[in-house]
């Protein structure tokens, strides 16, 4: 066999789902196994969502639409980034696209040359990295650890600046860690960009899902970053709709330009059926998503408190999404049964084979010292995981 593509073997499989592989794996050889590697709410879609899609489809709303989206769900994202976010875009500033992942993707390779930069923090997001790999480009990492709650500080973000800096990739709710900027932080970032020749690249997926009266805040309303900003979104996070698979982004036409013809050789349009579901959802005022947000909420005030009950366990407080991301470091080092816990990685894998516990290793997000647990299952599966942890590690003294 030839030579395989040099870029996609470089690239590596998501670890999120390599995981939740795994445990599927071992459910179906009938373990006991509880997983907090969910990157997805535990609600159904709203009926009234459904019901857009099923009326879809009895209309024959099944063949191609606009590569660009259709013109109907078009003008109802323009309402909503301006009614939620303060966003003004016009349609040819939009693009729909398979998922804000792929969103995320189709912007990147649409900015980014070799040799470029894209600079974002750590913890990140998974993909991150490899979409930034897939675009040619160098990822510049600025660590945040539990001390600044995650956070960068616009040092930092000012001295990672080169002169091949393309992109900041900023996400706020964020995932892994749950961390929300405030309005005055985000501008004190904003305040770094100020004058340089610099995209920002906004993730804001997890923006409805926010606790203790955060406010979520777009960069892109920052006036001298309006004609520089791309904000991507979509449906999967706030609707629960992660199946659904429809994403947006919104920003300057020249980008949104060269996005689009990317994507009219990749994909075409986003499904037709997902995209009167996704305009069905951002047309309403769901109160389903206010039940959902105070669940998550209840959920991680008792996992927040019992996490740090645990000797060794250092746990903040996650002010959005639905993970928490917490240092277990202290326990590296230790053996039990013939195994040392040197990483994030093994520490993971023992809890899974003691106790049957899936969770997520923090090197995935680039931070080897912690793990990431997901929130989005019921509180008797949080209650009985939380009890099997605290098993495993008392084992490890």
């Amino acid at each position: 066999m030839k030579q395989l593509s040099n870029l996609i073997s470089s690239v590596e499989e998501s670890r999120t789902l390599a995981i939740t592989s795994l445990i599927k794996k071992l459910k179906a050889e009938g373990k006991n196994v509880l997983s907090f590697s969910a990157g997805e709410p535990d609600f159904p879609t709203p009926a009234f969502i459904k019901e857009a899609a099923i009326k879809a489809i009895n209309n024959n709303f099944t063949y191609y639409t606009a590569n660009e989206g259709y013109p109907d769900l078009i003008k109802t994202i323009i309402k909503k980034f301006k009614e939620d976010n303060g966003l003004e875009f016009n349609p040819e500033n939009i693009l729909v696209s398979s998922g804000a992942k792929h969103s995320l993707f189709n912007i990147l390779l649409a900015i980014c040359n070799p040799g470029d930069e894209v600079i974002f923090q750590s913890p990140y997001w998974v993909s991150y990295p490899e979409m930034a790999r897939l675009a040619r480009a160098e990822s510049v990492i600025i660590d945040a650890g539990v001390e600044t709650e995650y956070k960068i500080l616009p040092a930092a973000l000012e001295k990672a600046i080169t002169e091949k800096t393309k992109v900041f990739l900023f996400n706020s709710p964020s995932n892994p860690t749950g961390t929300v900027y405030s309005k005055k932080e985000i501008l004190a970032l904003a305040e770094v960009l100020k004058g340089k020749d610099i995209f920002v690249l906004t993730d804001e997926i997890y923006e409805k899902i926010v606790f203790d009266g955060e406010e979520h805040f777009s960069i892109g309303t920052v006036d001298f970053l309006k004609d520089k900003t791309i904000t991507v979104n979509g449906v999967s996070k706030a609707y629960s709709m992660t199946g659904w698979r429809i994403g947006y982004a919104g920003g300057p036409k020249e980008i949104i330009k060269l996005a689009r013809n990317l994507q009219s050789h990749s994909t075409s349009n986003a499904a037709s059926i997902s995209q009167a579901a996704a305009q069905a959802a951002l047309s309403n005022q769901s109160p389903d998503i206010d039940m959902m947000v105070g669940e998550f909420k209840k959920r991680r005030d008792f996992i927040v408190s019992e996490l740090n009950k645990i000797p060794g366990v250092k746990c903040p407080v996650p002010k959005g999404a639905f993970y928490v991301f917490y240092d277990v470091s202290s326990y590296y080092g230790k053996s039990v049964n013939g195994l040392k816990i040197k990483d994030s990685t093994s520490f993971c894998n023992y809890i899974l084979t003691e106790q049957n516990v899936g969770l997520v290793p923090g090197v995935a997000f680039g931070n080897d010292n912690c793990v990431r647990m997901s929130y989005a299952c019921s509180q008797a599966q949080i209650e009985d995981g939380l009890g099997r942890l605290h098993k495993a590690l008392g084992k490890l003294g």
